[in-house]
């Protein structure tokens, strides 16, 4: 039998074409060629699936052709079927990510025995192992060994401890750190072998701060490729002929650095890893994306040599990597190898999806009632509101979804300090547009009309399960706080002519608008910071004109600024934000607070206000990309003239802007 406890073609069947007499099949070359003391072995990835089992966006409350389990679920099958021994993993952040990781969480719950959706797919799927991600943590550690406990399948995180040691191996870890899975493996000549294949999982370190209200005190975590360095030659040493690092970790920077939070590249130079799977990034690999990424090699999808993959996210893509191994004595070793990712939709040049493959029934079936479950909590109405929230202008312009996060977050914080030491300093409010296109696509907005607000809108306004912090900062840490959002923006010569204005490499989380504070842009400057957040250009001034009730905001002066404990505690690396400068810790999540805020209402009127808007250059114009349902909202825009410049790339629409 195959690795994946799937039926293995005989010698017949393979000559004949045909499996039980069904559809004819093709075997990879690896497969078909493979020697009497060589076997081929296929590793099967998903990642960051963000519990997107059905092919449904639960926010715009319709089918999604572009998304599922349940349709990468068909490829599974499919590419199972194509190769004589198959592993199935997961590489993390599959608990949290959308209304019915939420609605489990939140409303459900996980009681012991319970079973969460997304296990009881990948059960019904048989997956091998499966590492944990970043996300895993949002919904605190609880939560999270309830939900893992379903899992018929090992999972396995080395670099966070419950109690660390003096060395990662005498860590007590929060799950194994590693897994030997026993398994036959079958060569050319159908003859069977035995094999045990390794499989370690990292997480990026960064959850210390990005959940500490929950890790803190409870657990640490490591250094992924110190931690690997420790673990990979005990796993040799128990007896492992090849091992596969599940890495929760983008591909990034050759160099090791101590922390790193992309730590794909240097994690493949450690020796006795053969290969491994990435995500953290929602990106594809192989992809010309890293094209220019030392150590990279997208041709042959390797890293230091080593096969790697990395496919995609919410279930776009199926990462594959083809080993072919060869019988050394009692031993194997890779002989070569071949990457891919396999998508399970295409954009035609109408820009309309064709989907690639059909659900799968059993997984569709095996979490149908928390689906229905979902539809009824998201559907669920708490107010109104009296003008549209949409998201299309959000990174060109002032804008109502980013201005009714802001307001309902300032709301809180003043209540919650109000007779504290901090009452009389004047509270702002930072927000940041979550939807705004990108890798999500042309339809990746927010997009809500004017009437009932439904809880499902209020989790397309904010996408994460983020609880509000509030910091205390200087006008200085202000205005730099400013110059690092304004990484968004390319700088542009004055007098240029359809300039890009967006800088693709930016995230729109990223993007803070800080509301109570008018402000202004000019594009002519470099950026301060890079996209990691580092100085690299100290002299630049980019946020001209900033004020505070009618006044120009000095460095001396004192502000509160609400926001989230993301941010708060240093993610996005923000002046002011290091988690060094936190007062306030608030219980409720960013969204309760939007929800609570919409109830209080009962109509809400969230039309920007434009205290932001860019500095004039005169006689320059740039473009920008959107969703081509901006052209209904057009005429909303405050601030900024923006006109209708045709259609973009990948089913977008340009506009033009004139500074």
């Amino acid at each position: 039998m195959t690795l994946s406890k799937t039926p293995t073609l005989s010698r017949r069947q393979f000559l004949a074409g045909t499996t039980a007499g069904t559809a004819l099949i093709t075997l990879h070359p690896y497969s078909a060629a493979a020697a009497t003391n060589q076997a081929h072995l296929r590793i099967l990835e998903t990642t960051d699936i963000h519990v997107h089992v059905y092919p449904y966006d639960y926010y715009s409350d319709k089918p999604r052709d572009t998304v599922g389990l349940s349709r990468t679920a068909s490829i599974i099958n499919e590419i199972r079927s194509e190769a004589t021994n198959s592993l199935l993993v997961d590489n993390g952040d599959f608990l949290q990510g959308n209304p019915m990781g939420d609605y489990i969480a939140y409303e459900r719950g996980m009681k012991e025995g319970d079973m969460h959706p997304i296990i009881t797919a990948m059960n019904t799927l048989g997956y091998d192992a499966a590492t944990i991600g970043n996300h895993e943590f949002n919904y605190g550690l609880d939560f999270l060994m309830k939900s893992m406990a379903g899992a018929d399948f090992p999972v396995v995180l080395a670099n966070v401890a419950k109690t660390q040691g003096a060395t990662p191996r005498a860590d007590e870890t929060m799950f194994k750190p590693y897994a030997i899975l026993d398994r036959q493996l079958t060569d050319g000549a159908g003859n069977t072998h035995p094999i045990k294949v390794g499989v370690i999982g990292f997480t990026p370190p960064q959850v210390m701060n990005w959940d500490r209200r929950h890790l803190e005190g409870n657990v640490s975590a490591r250094d992924i490729v110190e931690t690997a360095k420790a673990y990979v030659p005990e796993i040799k040493e128990q007896g492992a002929d090849i091992i596969i690092a599940l890495s929760h970790s983008g591909i990034g920077a050759a160099d090791h650095e101590d922390g790193m939070e992309n730590a794909a590249v240097p994690l493949a130079a450690v020796d006795g890893i053969d290969a491994l799977v990435t995500g953290h990034s929602h990106l594809v690999f192989p992809s010309p994306t890293y094209a220019e990424f030392a150590a990279v090699d997208v041709a042959k999808g390797t890293i230091h040599g080593k096969a790697a993959t990395m496919g995609g996210f919410w279930g776009s893509h199926l990462g594959v990597i083809d080993l072919l191994l060869e019988r050394d004595g009692n031993a194997w070793r890779v002989v070569t190898t071949t990457s891919e990712a396999r998508p399970i939709s295409k954009r035609n040049e109408d820009r309309s999806i064709t989907a690639l493959v059909e659900d799968d029934p059993a997984v569709l079936a095996s979490v149908k009632k928390d689906h229905e479950e979902t539809l009824a909590y998201v559907r669920r109405a708490v107010g109104k509101t009296s003008a549209p929230l949409h998201s299309y202008f959000a990174l060109v312009a002032d804008d109502p979804s980013v201005q009714i996060v802001s307001i309902a977050q300032k709301w809180y914080v003043e209540q919650l300090l109000a007779g504290s030491d901090y009452a009389g300093l004047p509270v702002l409010s930072a927000a940041a547009p979550f939807k705004a296109g990108g890798r999500g696509g042309p339809e990746y907005y927010t997009d809500v009309a004017p009437g009932d607000v439904a809880i499902k809108n209020v989790a397309d306004l904010y996408l994460y399960p983020n609880t509000v912090r509030a910091v205390k900062v200087t006008g200085a840490e202000v205005k730099d706080w400013l110059e690092r959002s304004a990484g968004m923006f390319n700088q542009i010569t004055p007098g240029s002519t359809d300039a890009v204005l967006l800088n693709p490499a930016f995230p729109s989380y990223n993007f803070d608008v800080i509301d109570g504070v008018t402000y202004q842009i000019d594009l002519s400057q470099p950026s301060k910071f890079d996209r990691e957040g580092t100085v690299v250009a100290p002299e630049a001034n980019r946020i001209t004109n900033l004020m505070y009730d009618g006044k120009p905001v000095t460095a001396d002066m004192e502000f509160v600024i609400a926001t989230n404990n993301y941010r708060a505690s240093g993610g996005g690396s923000f002046p002011g934000a290091k988690g060094d400068s936190i007062i306030l810790e608030a219980p409720d999540t960013n969204r309760d607070v939007i929800v609570r805020y919409i109830v209080e209402q009962g109509t809400i009127d969230p039309k920007a206000d434009a205290n932001w808007s860019f500095a004039p250059l005169g006689n320059t114009s740039v473009l920008f990309e959107t969703g081509p349902k901006a052209r209904d909202y057009i005429g909303d825009v405050k601030a900024v003239t923006i006109e209708d410049a045709g259609d973009g790339q990948d089913g977008f629409a340009a506009f033009r802007i004139k500074l």
